[in-house]
């Protein structure tokens, strides 16, 4: 995504209305109601998204590899502040073309941020919302393929499957979108 403006607000507050329009539903962002930190969170992103972009968009590229060419579902990636109501680091909207995945950096992390992008792509990869055996089957084929632990089907894991793999919760994800989280 090119963002052309010259302030680093605008392009934060630009880059915002267009990703969330891959939302599920708008309201997953809305760093727009929140009066206290909505200039920070928008400037900060205008100065730092495509940093992150990038690192998230080699995590894709590295899950694409799992998988041959034929195999591979057109997937674009955006990191994003997801409204905390909401409790998910990331989603996967299979319902745009390309599928679309949205993962919030701030409530991870950054050396989580690979599992979230794994759990999504699974997603992605499947193009399913569910947590079944079928998506443990593409899971554990990410994980073997990417070094990770992978899960093993069992009838009722359905619930341990939402969190595979395990990431650690950050205590404020907003403290990364404006500058102040961990780099760790």
């Amino acid at each position: 995504m090119i963002l052309k403006q010259t302030d680093a607000f605008t392009r934060g507050r630009d880059y915002l209305h267009r990703v969330r329009g891959f939302a599920l539903e708008p309201g997953m962002v809305d760093v727009f109601d929140n009066v206290r930190d909505r200039i920070p969170i928008c400037t900060w992103i205008g100065d730092n998204i495509n940093t992150v972009n990038a690192q998230i968009n080699t995590y894709l590229d590295l899950c694409h590899e799992c998988f041959h060419a034929q195999e591979r579902r057109h997937i674009q990636i955006f990191a994003v502040p997801i409204a905390q109501s909401f409790g998910i680091d990331g989603l996967c909207n299979i319902l745009t073309n390309p599928i679309t995945i949205l993962v919030d950096v701030g409530r991870v992390a950054p050396r989580d941020w690979f599992g979230v992008v794994i759990h999504e792509y699974a997603h992605a990869h499947l193009g399913d919302f569910g947590h079944n055996q079928q998506f443990a089957s593409i899971l554990s084929h990410l994980c073997l393929g990417l070094g990770l632990e992978p899960p093993y089907w069992e009838a009722g894991m359905e619930a341990t499957l939402r969190s595979w793999p395990y990431c650690k919760s950050t205590i404020d994800p907003l403290e990364f979108w404006i500058g102040q989280g961990s780099r760790e």
